[in-house]
């Protein structure tokens, strides 16, 4: 993980672990913590404010009919 926070290309990471494709690298990003961090921090918390979702009259008629 180190190599990749430090710009290394994945396939060269892949090729040095010995790891036979690259999409077998994907699985440690996935697991990258700091990666995920990054990520969030560029999306913006939603203007309205979560609301508990209350379903319709039909919506409630069928389920209680299964």
């Amino acid at each position: 993980m180190e190599l990749l926070h430090h710009g290394f290309d994945q396939s060269v990471i892949a090729l040095w672990l010995g790891h036979e494709s690259v999409e077998t690298t994907q699985v440690y990003m996935h697991a990258d913590m700091r990666l995920k961090e990054k990520a969030l921090a560029l999306i913006a918390a939603p203007a309205s404010k979560p609301r508990r979702y209350r379903p319709d009259d039909t919506l409630l008629t069928f389920l209680e009919s299964l």
